[in-house]
């Protein structure tokens, strides 16, 4: 049985994988925060593998706050570069495998086309350098594991945009949303089921490689929102905006579609498009928004 250290788990893709964990009874799961163990802490690390038998780790922990980056850039640093090299060097002492999930903001999203996982990287806010720096930690340290990017991720747990429209929408009745930002939604169940799906044949394969997760299409924001809005049937006049018109102290890339052929390719996966998956999303929210 293997032994799957889950960290950030109270997080919105840690929280999934614990609500779908019951289905695999040949792992045996270990849900931390950093109530449980602190990734930032080297010592916490160390002794936690040392005394846990650690097979695999899915490290759904990360500093996300994007504006609030600018200003913490030190603590972003600190949760999405230091904490990565210390599971890495947990992971390459104890021989455990290590997947990491990263993002669509390593790219500066001034593309046209979907980003295929070898594009030149180029963040444009802190949160996106962090994350990039989480990344190489890797890169330059392991010879087996995996990165995992992916997009505008949302959940019924957790605080996301999904939740977020879906009640201020209730309550207002009006909604600006911008227009003019492109990308994929992420159903994190989804993205949970995948992780979990692949692993077997992942750890077959002694090698290190990133691939790109999301829902299948894109959309922009205000698409995304539209859609949200329709099918929870909230009555509700949701209204285009641009990034102008709706400054943020993080500017957002305009474009950060992510193209999935190579995860679909290599693991015979099947990725649903972001409206059945939305529509999912809102199934398992009832009207808990």
């Amino acid at each position: 049985m293997l032994n799957i250290l889950i960290t950030g788990s109270d997080g919105q893709l840690g929280s999934e994988i614990r609500a779908v964990s019951g289905l695999y009874a040949n792992y045996h799961f270990i849900f931390t925060d950093v109530k449980e163990l602190d990734i930032t802490d080297t010592g916490q690390v160390e002794t936690f593998f040392n005394l846990n038998n650690i097979d695999v780790v899915v490290n759904c922990a990360g500093y996300t706050a994007v504006d609030r980056a600018e200003q913490e850039q030190e603590k972003a640093m600190q949760i999405n570069r230091d904490a990565v090299a210390n599971l890495v060097q947990a992971c390459k002492q104890y021989d455990a495998y290590l997947i990491h999930i990263s993002t669509d903001y390593v790219f500066d999203g001034k593309g046209q086309k979907p980003y295929r996982e070898n594009d030149r990287t180029n963040p444009g806010t802190s949160y996106g350098r962090s994350k990039l720096a989480g990344e190489e930690a890797m890169m330059n340290c392991l010879e087996k594991g995996m990165i995992i990017r992916t997009s505008w991720l949302y959940s019924s747990f957790g605080v996301n945009f999904v939740k977020t429209i879906l009640k201020k929408g209730a309550e207002t009745g009006k909604l600006d949303v911008v227009n003019d930002q492109f990308g994929c939604p992420t159903y994190a169940k989804d993205l949970a089921g995948a992780i979990l799906e692949i692993l077997p044949k992942a750890l077959s394969i002694y090698r290190f490689e990133i691939y790109h997760y999301a829902n299948e299409g894109e959309c922009s924001w205000f698409e995304f929102a539209q859609a949200a809005v329709k099918l929870a049937n909230i009555t509700c006049q949701v209204n285009p905006v641009t990034s102008v018109e709706y400054p943020k102290p993080a500017p957002r890339p305009s474009y950060s579609v992510l193209d999935k052929t190579k995860i679909k390719e290599d693991f015979g996966l099947f990725i649903p498009g972001w409206k059945e998956s939305l529509k999912q999303c809102l199934v398992a929210l009832g009207k808990r928004w």
